[in-house]
């Protein structure tokens, strides 16, 4: 037996999950999904995952069939039937089976699937030594177009940013947008710190608003760090005193060196990426929805 994966109603093997090569998911990534953590027999912040993955799908006119709280026990019922009390779990909404054609208005019903694994986006070593990154020629799709703010299947924007960073030889790789300005990365949300003052993008600018961005903007006014949501460019990372990622898979990781420049004044994780790093992970493993 492999995994048990929620789809369309039923819990089903791995080898038995299988989707139509007509569904639209497959045939124009046409659909929403999202990332989500549990921790400790908790599920970390369900109801804002849940509620993001709802406003991408009425962004993109698609019809879930399902309340909210139906699919948040579809997900709890997934952790349960695997056994998992620390996992990472996909939940993907896809537009379901249509035909060789566009419309969407041809796709009867959507197809619903919840995997719930393992994964490790980085290993623990970085975490203490920090992440080199760099800035790639690929753009951040336009808000106008595909917008970042919808958690799409459509991911090729990240995916081609990705191929990028792999080229250069780094984990991960920084996007601006048509002006210029720092959105994001391909999987994980930005941050840097100056004069004791955490900054990072608007959503306005092109980004996914991230659960985990939110919850560490919470955490650090808590601690007493001013925050601030600004444009900024390549040049402000550059003379950063500390910059970090964050994302679900990612949690919060620092960030030491960003385009051949190194960040702050000894290339190493700052005190305060530290702090928020240790403020975040007591705070995951201890709130969240029960499994």
């Amino acid at each position: 037996m492999g995994l048990v994966i929620y789809l369309n109603g039923e819990f089903v093997d791995e080898e038995e999950a299988k989707i139509s090569v007509f569904d639209h998911g497959v045939l124009y990534g046409d659909g929403v999904f999202e990332g989500i953590r549990a921790y400790n027999g908790r599920v970390f912040r369900l109801s804002e995952h849940i509620d993001r993955l709802y406003e991408s799908a009425k962004s993109v006119l698609l019809d879930i069939g399902m309340t909210k709280g139906e699919m948040a026990e579809a997900l709890l019922g997934t952790l349960r039937r695997n056994n998992l009390s620390d996992a990472y779990i996909r939940l993907v909404v896809t537009r379901g089976k249509g035909d060789l054609g566009l419309d969407p208005r041809n796709c009867e019903r959507p197809s619903v699937f919840i995997i719930a694994a393992q994964i490790q986006l980085y290993p623990e070593e970085l975490y203490a030594k920090g992440l080199e990154v760099v800035t790639v020629p690929t753009r951040r799709n336009i808000v106008e177009g595909v917008n970042p703010r919808i958690k799409s299947l459509n991911y090729l924007n990240n995916v081609m940013a990705k191929i990028e960073a792999n080229l250069a030889g780094v984990s991960e790789a920084i996007l601006l947008n048509s002006e210029g300005y720092v959105t994001e990365c391909t999987g994980d949300n930005i941050f840097i710190v100056k004069h004791g003052e955490l900054i990072t993008p608007p959503p306005f600018l092109g980004i996914l608003e991230g659960v985990t961005r939110n919850s560490i903007l919470e955490i650090a006014q808590e601690m007493g760090y001013p925050v601030a949501e600004k444009v900024f460019t390549r040049h402000d990372v550059f003379v950063a005193d500390e910059c970090f990622l964050s994302g679900t898979a990612a949690e919060l990781v620092p960030v030491v060196k960003v385009d051949g420049r190194m960040i702050g004044e000894n290339g190493r994780p700052g005190e305060i990426s530290r702090a928020l790093i240790k403020k975040f992970r007591e705070m995951a493993n201890n709130e969240g929805a029960e499994i």
